[in-house]
């Protein structure tokens, strides 16, 4: 069995990531410091400097990511003097100039939100996760996120009509069509892109984590074993701890050093193994 390797680094990814080779990782995913929050950690980057802070290090993302491999970006727009700022809009056209494809965009839906409002808006309960790929042929394993396909198929299935076993078109003329007799016999279907996970409740030490099962649903959908991923803001560790469960290699970066510590206090039984050299990573794939 090949060696499952963890690896925990401590500096600004758009520096440490030179260290890697292009081309190397399969997936990566992250959830970046968002504007103007947790400035007590990490300082805290401008709404209106923030595309720019940001480009410079997916440059570095674009390098190191395979040409079939996806990055999936979790980020949500604040408000700012009472309306939406518009930096992640900016920010999606800004990375498709320097290459990227914004190929998708996945919503989580905080199913545990609790009640909110403010005089003028109500609570958010949901962030993007959006997907960007270097090609439009990248690898994805659909099967992998299946799920059971509910009560609803016995009784809708039981008695079908006449357009139910052909492929009857909208009658809106959207277009679109489907032939429910298609689905007799299945026990699984294929996902929406909206993800139905609650937020993290038991973390105490990091106060942005992402619940394991969001990650996980992309590591599983994107990758397979013993592939390579990356967080470059790697935050609590839940990247990699992830990672490591489903028998996938990764890499975490973040500059704040207590977060690095954190992280490795997630990852057990794992041989951190930090190579010098884009030749020591070479030799690696390799063996």
């Amino acid at each position: 069995m090949a060696e499952l390797i963890s690896e925990l680094r401590q500096g600004d990814c758009q520096e440490v990531l030179k260290d890697y080779p292009d081309n190397f990782f399969d997936l990566i995913i992250t959830s970046p410091p968002y504007a103007d929050r947790r400035k007590s950690t990490y300082g805290g980057i401008s709404p209106n400097k923030y595309v720019a802070w940001f480009i410079e290090r997916s440059e570095q993302f674009l390098r190191v990511l395979k040409p079939a491999g996806t990055f999936i970006l979790n980020i949500k727009e604040k408000v700012e003097n009472g309306e939406r700022h518009t930096y992640v809009i900016e920010l999606i056209l800004a990375m498709r100039q320097q290459g990227w494809l914004w190929t998708e965009e996945f919503i989580w839906h905080k199913k545990n939100c609790h009640p909110g409002k403010w005089p003028n808006r109500f609570r958010d309960a949901w962030e993007r996760c959006l997907q960007f790929n270097k090609s439009k042929k990248f690898t994805m394993y659909q099967e992998n996120v299946m799920i059971p396909m509910g009560d609803w198929a016995d009784k809708r299935l039981k008695k079908l009509g006449k357009n139910d076993i052909i492929r009857f078109n909208s009658q809106a003329k959207s277009g679109f069509g489907k032939n429910i007799s298609n689905w007799i016999g299945r026990t699984m279907a294929y996902p929406t892109n909206v993800l139905y996970l609650p937020t993290e409740t038991s973390n105490k030490n990091h106060s942005a984590t992402f619940p394991k099962a969001l990650p996980e649903w992309f590591v599983k959908l994107f990758t397979k074993e013993y592939d390579w991923i990356l967080d470059p803001f790697v935050g609590s560790g839940t990247v990699v701890e992830t990672a490591h469960e489903l028998f996938r290699n990764s890499v975490g970066i973040d500059i704040i050093p207590e977060f690095i510590e954190l992280a490795k206090t997630k990852v057990k039984k794992t041989e951190y193994c930090l190579f010098d050299s884009k030749i020591d990573y070479e030799k690696n794939k390799k063996d």
